[in-house]
């Protein structure tokens, strides 16, 4: 027996013995919801006319895709609240949130709505999901306009796990897990996070390049249409040597941007770094750099050069695409050398990329290794809605895929109104800050009033996001 005050057996104090009064719970307040957050969000996307754009685009058959609008919504709704399963939308059914939205619908009836969809479905969620985020992007400051420069396009492949022989299209990809590959495009600026601007959902045994000239055609497409500077500023399409080919360089080039794509290291290519003159190397901020402030410069043991470089020589006249190889040389410590004799010259790792941009060598080399910048999504996105891909039917995942997009972007451009220095938070920060807010609803004189949790650390940033999306009449 513990008495009041003393410790568990953790050695933790036992914070609820010292009231001494007797516990008890009960779920039956019908006023209170889990996540107050959900009202400015979906205000938000309200605004950006999310159920108008998925009513219109979607053809969804009328027996399963009834109030296309509000079933696309609510799913947003719940992924955004942290659902990673059809089941999980029933966080959408509880207490008072019938009160605050207008459909809150079952999740028998969102998985009926998702295995419904075709590819020609899914190819119009595309539409919406970009559209959407147009939108977004003018009502919020989600790509905020910065000193010039390049609009970045990341391109890259991940493997979403699943588990089973039910799951459609599932296989073993490069990573060795069975899955399905999910091939995502981000968008950002050097003040910006990254969010999604195009996304795919291809069978686990895909290779990475497989529509990926589509992708990025589409991607730079949305790009055009964003507001402000971007639209017409120069863009740089960044991806790993997986994407080296020309339809991807081509795609790119068609719609007028700059690429830094990593080469693969074939014959050609090691041809052209042994053709660098040896003064040309220069050295860069990297891992252990040590910056001379009296010489002006780093001291780094790793270099930079760079070479003039035609890639796909080998294609039909025309085509073949003329830029720059920029390399970057690392000393091989060679740790089996100590066990026999040294080399006798200095041996090097050579990480080459090929890029048709402006930049100088130095400022191509940091620009381009930015691009695991979209690592970070692919990360948020698997620990949120891309935990599971729920159903057993490909395109209901694939539209699973996209509209787990639209909620991270929703998320972003809720976090970057709010301020409070949770523009370039994870999904999983802004929901505990933001969204997962108990709120209690009261009514009076035909308004609406949510009572939330004083001294709610976050209360400046959530409080900005609300005004924000509902603005307070001015005083007559």
């Amino acid at each position: 027996m513990r008495g009041p005050g003393l410790s568990n057996e953790l050695g933790l104090p036992d914070q609820l013995s010292h009231t001494g009064l007797s516990l008890s719970a009960s779920f039956d307040e019908p006023n209170i919801v889990s996540a107050g957050g959900l009202v400015p969000v979906m205000g938000l996307a309200r605004d950006a006319g999310l159920g108008e754009l998925a009513q219109t685009w979607l053809s969804v058959p009328t027996d399963k895709g009834a109030n296309a609008g509000l079933k696309v919504t609510s799913l947003i709704a719940g992924m955004v609240a942290g659902a990673d399963s059809i089941d999980d939308m029933a966080i959408l059914r509880h207490g008072g949130m019938g009160r605050l939205f207008k459909a809150c619908y079952a999740p028998s009836t969102l998985g009926s709505f998702l295995r419904s969809f075709t590819f020609g479905h899914v190819r119009q969620l595309d539409a919406v999901a970009s559209r959407f985020l147009v939108n977004l992007a003018e009502r919020t400051p989600l790509l905020q306009a910065g000193t010039g420069g390049y609009t970045f396009v990341d391109v890259d492949d991940t493997i979403i796990e699943v588990h089973g022989y039910q799951k459609q299209g599932s296989g073993y990809g490069y990573s060795g897990e069975r899955g399905l590959n999910a091939l995502l495009a981000t968008v950002s600026t050097p003040e910006a996070a990254p969010v999604i601007i195009a996304q795919r959902l291809r069978k686990g045994s895909a290779g990475s390049p497989r529509g990926a000239a589509r992708l990025v055609a589409d991607a730079l497409a949305t790009v055009k249409r964003l507001p402000g500077d971007k639209a017409t500023g120069p863009v740089l399409v960044r991806a790993d040597s997986a994407f080296y080919g020309y339809a991807t360089v081509n795609a790119a080039a068609k719609a007028g941007a700059d690429v830094s794509i990593t080469a693969r290291m074939d014959p050609a290519i090691r041809r052209a770094i042994a053709g660098i003159a040896q003064d040309a190397w220069k050295p860069i901020q990297y891992t252990d750099a040590v910056f001379d402030e009296a010489a002006d410069r780093w001291i780094s043991s790793a270099e930079v050069a760079e070479t003039g470089y035609t890639a796909f020589s080998s294609r039909k006249q025309g085509e073949p695409v003329t830029g720059r190889l920029v390399v970057r040389r690392i000393p091989d410590l060679n740790p089996r050398a100590g066990a026999g004799q040294p080399t006798i010259f200095d041996t090097y790792r050579f990480h080459a990329f090929f890029t048709t941009g402006t930049l100088d060598t130095v400022a191509a080399d940091k620009t381009h290794r930015g691009h695991a910048i979209i690592e970070q999504v692919n990360a948020d996105l698997k620990d949120s809605a891309l935990t599971h891909l729920p159903s057993g039917v490909f395109t209901a995942n694939a539209a699973w895929l996209v509209l787990a997009a639209m909620a991270f972007n929703l998320t972003r451009a809720a976090a970057t109104a709010a301020g409070n220095g949770l523009a370039k938070a994870r999904t999983g920060t802004i929901r505990r800050k933001l969204i997962s807010v108990p709120a209690r609803i009261a009514s009076s004189a035909r308004k609406l009033r949510l009572h939330l949790p004083a001294d709610w650390p976050w209360e400046t940033a959530w409080t900005a996001l609300f005004t924000r999306v509902f603005p307070r009449p001015a005083k007559t």
